[in-house]
């Protein structure tokens, strides 16, 4: 049986519209200076390279990173921020998130609430597939070749001399496909960009292994472990068959990010395996590694793995790269068969990667001022396999990873291993709540504000 969902997409760029209807004229080409072949040629966009990121070991921490010298342009706050807010002030977005209320929820978790009420708005109505992980690309709907170029903030690539390398006004090459970061007009948060890999080749929503190491390398770069990147697969509320990432600028922790977390294994490449403790969604948590590569890999072969096997999951890229959250989900799957209640369904919140990871955008000013740690946890529970569940879904993706060559064979027996944790109750949340107090959040460039 297919099983589908009456979904309402959140709009991600200014030109997706109903299939057939007629973009506005600017002139030149179809008018919308897209990054399709009828606009394309003379196009320039400024072009960032990065230097490959190598493993180094320092007395307190093992850490990516490049080179000491200095950069030609700071990427994050000069570049990447700099220029989304240029768009901001172009008034490319459909709203200002800056001036959307957050507070950290009272309780040991610390969710994060925001009240985004523009978010949902003006979207349009469509029938989205959830029982299919991958899908081919359809150029019939919306995908980001057909983004306006102003959207685009720079093509983002490794450097060629091994040198960091920045272009202000440089060609789009469209024989080898670029990849670019463009802003997303419906944004969660402060410098909510997409990242777009090979943005002209219309791969489809599935992660691979270059294209996941090009967003760790997205992460280092930044070098702020406030700057994180996400990812939604098909099935997992990504709205857009066509493969990208998400990131954003927040500086508060994300509960996930605090979570215990329990050691399953050490890989054969020095990458750390572990599952969450005490969080309301199961996930392994992956980190180490001899290098950024071994990292990247191990992780995109369990997302592979995943793919395969029609598992829908969400990614979290934290920590400049260093830590990685995977999360099997079956929200979706539950919400078409309705074994979701009516309460948490009108909330109309879609727990993507930024709801788990413990960011909860709420799209009613209700859900917001009634929100509550207990309330945040019931929701994610309904995201999490079942115990029995989440230990064969681990089982596939070890055994992915072993016939990859990423671990030894004893690696993918400790798997299964139960680490025996209960999470706390209801009750025992609510008790928490009790002796909590709020702390408020900005929405202006993601600063806290403690009250």
């Amino acid at each position: 049986m297919m099983l589908r969902i009456k979904r309402v997409p959140t709009v991600v760029s200014n030109y997706q519209k109903e299939e057939g209807e007629e973009g506005s004229r600017r002139g030149g080409g179809c008018g919308r200076n897209c990054l399709q072949n009828c606009c394309l040629q003379g196009a320039r966009l400024p072009l960032y390279t990065f230097k490959k990121v190598d493993r180094i070991i320092t007395e307190q921490k093992d850490v990516f990173e490049h080179d000491k010298s200095e950069p030609p342009v700071a990427f994050l706050n000069s570049l990447l921020l700099g220029e989304w807010e240029d768009r901001m002030q172009r008034g490319l977005f459909r709203y200002d998130v800056t001036t959307c209320e957050t507070k950290v929820i009272p309780g040991r978790n610390g969710f994060i609430a925001q009240l985004n009420e523009g978010r949902h708005l003006k979207k349009r109505p469509t029938e989205f597939r959830v029982d299919k992980v991958l899908q081919p690309f359809d150029g019939n709907k919306f995908n980001f070749t057909k983004v306006g170029q102003e959207e685009i903030l720079f093509q983002f690539g490794e450097s060629e001399d091994g040198e960091v390398k920045f272009f202000p006004d440089a060609t789009i090459d469209a024989e080898n496909s670029p990849s670019v970061v463009a802003i997303n007009v419906s944004p969660i948060e402060y410098g909510h960009v997409l990242l777009i890999p090979r943005v002209l080749d219309c791969l489809p929503q599935r992660i691979d292994r270059d294209s996941f190491l090009l967003a760790l390398h997205m992460a280092a770069e930044a070098g702020d472990p406030y700057f994180r990147l996400g990812y939604n697969s098909l099935g997992a509320f990504a709205t857009i068959n066509h493969l990208h990432f998400q990131a954003y600028y927040l500086t508060v922790p994300f509960p996930i990010e605090k979570a215990s977390t329990n050691k399953i294994s050490t890989l054969d490449g020095g990458v750390k395996i572990s599952e969450l403790v005490n969080y309301p969604v199961r996930g392994l948590f992956f980190e180490g590694g001899n290098a950024l590569q071994d990292l990247s890999n191990t992780v995109s072969d369990a997302c592979i793995c995943l793919q395969e096997n029609n598992i829908p999951y969400n990614v979290l890229i934290a920590d400049c790269g260093n830590h990685i959250f995977l999360l099997p989900q079956c929200y979706a799957e539950k919400q078409a068969l309705g074994e979701v209640s009516s309460e948490l369904l009108d909330t109309q919140v879609n727990p993507a990667v930024w709801e788990i990871s413990g960011h909860m955008v709420l799209k009613r000013k209700k859900d917001y001022e009634e929100a509550s740690e207990e309330n945040a946890w019931r929701l994610l529970a309904e995201v999490s396999l079942s115990e029995e569940r989440f230990q064969e879904v681990n089982a596939l993706i070890f055994k992915a990873i072993s016939n990859s060559g990423n671990c030894s064979g004893t690696d993918s027996e400790n798997v299964l291993e139960d680490a025996s944790v209960e999470h706390p109750s209801l009750e025992e949340v609510n008790a928490i709540n009790e002796n909590s107090h709020s702390v408020m959040v900005t929405g202006s460039q993601g600063c806290l504000v403690l009250q």
